[in-house]
Formats: C-alpha cells, structure tokens, sequence
C-alpha cells in the first residue's frame, strides 16, 4: 500500500458465505443481544424478537429503532407485535441507518473483530462474531455522544459550505 491508497482485499480474497446478525443494543448499559441467522426474512426476525421477549423484564416497555427493510414489516411481524403491546417499533428515515445507535456497535464489531479477519467459513465468522458479543456483554459500556446537537449540526454546516464554494 502506498501512502493515501485506500485499504481494499487482497487479489486472492475468498468470501466463505454470509450471516444475518440480529442485534439488539439496551442503549442505557451498552449490553447486546445478538444472534446470526443464515438468512433474513421475517421468520428469522420473529425468532429474534422471541429472544429478546426472552432476555427483557416483562414489564419494560421495549422501544425497537428499525431500519425500513421489508422483513420489519410483514403480517407476521404484526401479528406478533399485535399480542405484545410493550413493543413500539420506530423506523429510521431512508438513507438514514447512521441515527440508529446499534449501527455504531455494527461499526466497532467491523473494525475490531471482522476487518481483515480470515474466516475460512461462515461458522468461523459466527464464532467471532459470538466471541465479540460475549466479551462486550462482559463489560458492557454505552455509547455516549461527545458532541452537542449544535455542534453536530454546525459541523454539518461547515461541510456544506466548503463542498457548495468548492470551484467545481
């Protein structure tokens, strides 16, 4: 690599399948509930939410921040949904997956257990991906924003300034 080349696979990289992770983030302890799935239909989201039905006190209200992928949204899923009202699913805008929290623990999984990771199988990949969940569990920590609503926006602000008189 030289300096300024952007990171990328190697020519021999071999992708030995995929996962599904369901993941769950109680915003307020920084705990994680996860599972892979092979795949991701509503079958598997129902099993997900079951687990969660599982792992939370009955009487917590159960706020769930969705992205707008089909599967959150199927008869199924509002049939289950139907016999539970403590759970109250809230969908992020389009494009806008960045507000949901977990997608921040999504990114620290990446980069400190997946990126450049050989993973001869996918339940090699399960299995990290299990292990990073377990040691997160074991001294879970919650994600704290450092910077104020106004200086976030005003930082978006300085963005769009410099991109608008940029001379292109």
């Amino acid at each position: 690599m030289r300096p300024g080349q952007i990171e990328r696979r190697t020519h021999d990289y071999v992708r030995h399948g995929t996962t599904s992770l369901f993941a769950a983030l109680d915003t307020a302890t920084g705990q994680v509930i996860g599972s892979c799935r092979q795949r991701h239909r509503s079958v598997e989201f129902i099993k997900f939410l079951d687990q969660i039905e599982a792992a939370v006190p009955p009487d917590l209200d159960i706020h769930v921040i969705l992205d707008n992928y089909g599967t959150h949204k199927t008869e199924a899923v509002h049939r289950w949904l139907a016999k539970r009202p403590h759970y109250h699913l809230h969908f992020t805008p389009t494009s806008s997956s960045w507000l949901n929290l977990v997608e921040r623990f999504f990114a620290a999984l990446t980069e400190k257990q997946l990126r450049r990771g050989v993973f001869r199988s996918t339940r090699e990949l399960e299995g990290a991906i299990a292990q990073y969940l377990d040691v997160t569990n074991a001294d879970p920590k919650p994600f704290v924003w450092t910077k104020t609503a106004d200086q976030i926006l005003a930082s978006i602000a300085r963005f769009c300034q410099q991109i608008n008189d940029s001379g292109h």
